[in-house]
């Protein structure tokens, strides 16, 4: 070995080098820009058919695909999301003149992304409790995804508060797993989005959110940091602090903005450039709240902005009904969602979106997609 071969002994990790690291940064960096946020319709194929149920359209690949089109195709939608997450399907679909997704999401300024796990089990020996599978194979398919034009990926740990509480086992299982999925993203040149969400389901307090919240966060960032992932190459999907959905007593929104910005400013390092937080079964219309209320508060030592799915389409799905004669009514609508939740980033949304059907909960007990 040379002189200058030769390495300073150390971790053998500090000296590995990531020929995706510029792309990686730079990738993060985008997504964190303020006024905007994440579309995520990265829906399974058992979910989006519960949602195309819902106005009676076939859960079939054309439908699917005219749906996606619809979402993609919308005009200027890259001035308020500057990034959509996929299902796996939809990665490779092709918009009805035969452009490619990815092309059609590049040209309107949306970086795609990918939803690269594989759904929760029972966490066994933990009842009510779940972990995420989809490890085994990741590093190929992470790959393949990144080949097709995926710049960013996702992986969703589901935990549930019960009786007040959360295992220590659920706790590290999943911050585990989601440090093992943010490492495989990152050598294969995906941004990994890290998203630890505790369920709306439950009777708790916001304040036993909140210290929940902080416990897991917190363990996620010790995980992360024990697998050698690089923070400004990440970004992280957590719940909002809210009471549990069944929760009697008092609420309110700006107690809401107090609680979450405090947990995560306990446990989430300021090299991370994005917080983006998911809807977790709000309406459209109490999502862009909170998020209001959050960045209100102040300077915050990242951006925190939105990665909405339910709380983004619900309004568009209803105007188009599966019948492309609404296709200007239900852009028209999923514009006017972005729109809000991007003044709500910034902290300068008024209210102006709401309607009845916008404060309609979209709540799902035990949801899974």
């Amino acid at each position: 070995m040379s002189a200058e071969e030769a390495k300073e002994a150390g971790p053998p990790s500090i000296f590995v080098k990531n020929q995706y690291l510029d792309e990686m940064v730079a990738t993060a960096k985008a997504i964190g820009t303020r006024g905007k946020g994440i579309l995520a319709a990265d829906e399974s194929t058992g979910t989006i058919g519960k949602r195309l149920a819902q106005i009676d359209v076939k859960n079939e690949e054309p439908n699917r695909r005219r749906y996606r089109e619809l979402l993609f195709t919308t005009p200027d939608i890259g001035k308020y999301i500057c990034g959509a997450i996929l299902f796996e399907e939809t990665l490779y679909q092709k918009s009805g003149d035969g452009t490619p997704f990815v092309d059609v999401l590049n040209k309107a300024g949306v970086i795609p992304g990918i939803k690269v796990d594989k759904g929760t089990r029972d966490l066994q020996g933990s009842p009510g409790e779940k972990y995420t599978q989809g490890i085994t194979d990741l590093d190929v398919r992470c790959a393949k995804y990144y080949e097709a034009g995926a710049r960013f990926a996702k992986w969703r740990a589901v935990l549930v508060i019960q009786n007040g509480y959360i295992s220590e086992t659920a706790i590290k299982e999943n911050a585990w797993g989601l440090a093992r999925y943010a490492a495989i993203c990152q050598s294969k040149g995906l941004v990994p989005i890290v998203e630890p969400e505790i369920l709306m389901d439950g009777t708790h307090s916001l304040q036993v959110n909140q210290y929940w919240t902080e416990k897991v966060v917190t363990a996620c960032y010790k995980a992360l940091s024990d697998n050698n992932v690089i923070l400004e190459a990440t970004l992280l999907k957590p719940n909002m602090c809210l009471p549990g959905k069944q929760y009697k007593g008092k609420r309110d929104i700006k107690d809401n903005a107090k609680a979450t910005v405090t947990a995560l400013k306990r446990s989430v390092p300021s090299a991370v450039p994005g917080i983006m937080f998911l809807s977790g079964g709000q309406s459209e219309e109490e999502a862009t709240l909170n998020l209001n209320a959050i960045n209100s508060l102040g300077d915050l030592p990242w951006s925190a902005s939105f990665s909405y799915g339910r709380a983004l389409q619900q309004s568009t799905l209803k105007a188009w009904k599966g019948d492309d004669a609404n296709l200007k009514a239900a852009q028209e609508a999923l514009t006017v969602r972005a729109k809000a939740n991007s003044q709500a980033q910034l902290g300068k949304y008024d209210g102006s979106a709401a309607t009845e059907d916008s404060k309609k909960t979209l709540y799902e007990k035990g949801y899974t997609y």
